[in-house]
């Protein structure tokens, strides 16, 4: 993996959510583990035990996967480019900003300043581009994180409902509106805090729901969000070649640990097509 460089963010959206992000997620994380657990099964049982190695896991994939996704350079400036090669591929373009050739599903992210291999979006939570080369560790970012807000909130429903005292109507008020919150104020309670916590994680599940839904379905049509909004599906070589083409050969084990070496097939400049992938596959049998 070539490490990015410059990995501090360039705007103050990138700035605002990745600082959220760097806050909430040890704050939830503490929230579950030292304050919801033992408030479910005694300190030291074998289900606080095993509840505890789980949260600890999916926070460690959370985190691994969010440093590789903002360390792992996926810029056309960690490969090398022949003119040869633009010349007689299809989808080559000429980068007026980078004032270099760009491969065919590279585009140029004006806020990362560069040109982006397999250029998919570029992320606010991580204040980089998602492309060819760290793909695979933004998805299991978004997995991990839907994973752990529907894991926070099923035994959050436990525990909140037995903490926070009912008052109708503002207690309603502020679990609909979560903004209520910051209007009417807190009570002085530490429970109103709690019920902080849980909005967010039933907001963040919502969110990181709809994210992971959305971008692995990506991942099975083979194609980027530009390309879905053109109707570009010529990269689409079949849902477990196209989870191989992201993931790389060792699939099947990088949901595990973003440790996890997994060799890319392509080089991100030159593109295996359906047709041609079609045709070869003919050929072979």
């Amino acid at each position: 993996m070539i490490v990015r460089r410059k990995i501090l963010p360039k705007a103050i959206g990138d700035f605002v959510s990745v600082s959220f992000l760097l806050i909430i997620v040890p704050l939830i994380y503490w929230f579950e583990l030292w304050v919801v657990l033992p408030q479910l099964y005694q300190t030291g049982s074998v289900p606080y035990t095993l509840h505890f190695c789980l949260g600890t896991f999916i926070m460690v994939n959370i985190v691994g996967n969010f440093t590789y996704t903002v360390l792992c350079d996926t810029s056309i400036n960690q490969v090398m480019i022949s003119t040869n090669e633009a010349s007689i591929k299809e989808g080559w373009r000429f980068c007026t900003v980078c004032e270099t050739i760009g491969p065919p599903r590279s585009w140029h992210c004006n806020t990362c300043n560069t040109c982006i291999l397999k250029r998919d979006h570029h992320c606010l939570f991580t204040a980089c581009c998602v492309g060819y080369q760290n793909h695979r560790y933004f998805l299991m970012f978004i997995f991990y994180l839907f994973v752990s807000t529907v894991y926070s909130v099923v035994y959050n429903n436990y525990f909140i409902w037995s903490q926070i005292e009912f008052e109708f109507p503002m207690t309603i008020i502020k679990l609909v509106f979560p903004v209520a919150i910051f209007i009417f104020g807190f009570d002085g309670s530490i429970n109103q805090f709690y019920l902080m916590l849980y909005i967010v994680t039933v907001i963040g599940m919502l969110f990181t729901g709809a994210l992971f839904f959305y971008h692995f379905n990506l991942v099975f049509t083979g194609c980027t969000p530009n390309e879905r909004n053109k109707n570009n599906y010529i990269y689409n070589l079949g849902w477990k070649h196209n989870i191989i083409d992201v993931f790389g050969d060792k699939w099947y084990w990088t949901w595990v640990l973003p440790y996890v070496p997994s060799k890319l097939p392509q080089d991100g400049i030159i593109w295996k097509r359906n047709s041609e992938w079609s045709m070869n596959c003919s050929k072979s049998k």
